[in-house]
């Protein structure tokens, strides 16, 4: 099987290429209210990681995808399968250390990462405050692996935040249930006890760091946190509440990637002459 079928790719747009990574339990569909923003000056390149969405069923392998190392060989791999060069990847939740890990293996893929509502690590180590005690975390794959569906029902206001928009909720409830449930529950502990800081001092990939607020996954020290170990990274604290601002607020995420690759002289001066010509 291509790797195009295994992580159902889908393409539009023409220009340097823009990536759109999703997080855990959703699909390449949360990128619907941002993507389209930009294919008329990047190459908009959308997939799923294997075990969520339209991925090819069985694409998951618990072997290969025991840590976040085996999701970053996959982006490698979409990345030379497409023929992806100088990418832009637009990473959300635990893809943004997935595109760390990927970018440190292979750097001359990408140009840029934007790393929408990120964190290192959620743990609460010594000094460093992830946000969740171990307990908190081993309560939460506890109830996962007993009961998908409550998990999903509890977990997606937390997760979204926004409580005055109930359908936000239910959108990533729904994602979360279709994940099959062993593979829901490995990659939840893939993603929640995951520990890359040591990862990021080794990154020389430019990097926009888009920090929520009000988000219970990451907690407002978290951006400084990354700023400070991630070299060429610029820091952005969004109005936007919770942890999907893709949804919730797409325009403001729209605005602060463009804003960004304006700003890195990311699009073509011929692009940027027609837009002027627009206004």
């Amino acid at each position: 099987m291509s790797i195009t079928s295994r992580h159902n790719i889908h393409q539009s747009g023409c220009g340097r290429p823009l990536l759109f990574a999703h997080g855990y339990g959703c699909d390449q569909n949360v990128w619907r209210f941002v993507a389209p923003a930009f294919t008329d000056t990047h190459r908009v390149v959308l997939f799923d990681y294997a075990g969520c969405g339209g991925a090819a069923p069985g694409s998951y392998d618990f072997e290969r995808h025991r840590s976040l190392a085996g999701h970053a060989d996959d982006l490698i791999e979409i990345c030379d399968e497409v023929g992806l060069e100088d990418v832009v990847l637009v990473a959300h939740s635990v893809s943004a250390m997935v595109g760390v890990l990927a970018a440190r293996r292979r750097p001359d893929l990408f140009h840029r990462l934007v790393l929408l509502a990120p964190s290192p690590c959620y743990l609460n180590v010594g000094d460093y405050r992830g946000g969740f005690e171990r307990d908190d975390i081993d309560g939460l794959l506890e109830m996962l692996e007993t009961n998908h569906f409550g998990w999903a029902r509890m977990m997606a206001p937390v997760i979204m935040g926004n409580g005055d928009r109930p359908a936000l909720s239910r959108e990533l409830e729904g994602n979360f249930c279709r994940v099959e449930p062993q593979v829901a529950k490995h990659f939840a502990s893939v993603a929640f006890l995951a520990d890359q800081r040591a990862d990021l001092g080794g990154l020389r990939v430019p990097s926009l760091i888009l920090q929520c607020s009000d988000d219970a996954l990451a907690p407002p020290t978290i951006g400084s946190y990354l700023q400070q170990r991630m070299a060429k990274s610029t820091l952005v604290r969004m109005k936007a509440t919770g942890h999907c601002p893709h949804l919730s607020a797409p325009k403001e995420t729209i605005a602060a990637i463009r804003d960004y690759l304006e700003r890195s002289d990311e699009f073509s001066p011929a692009a940027t002459a027609i837009e002027a010509m627009i206004d």
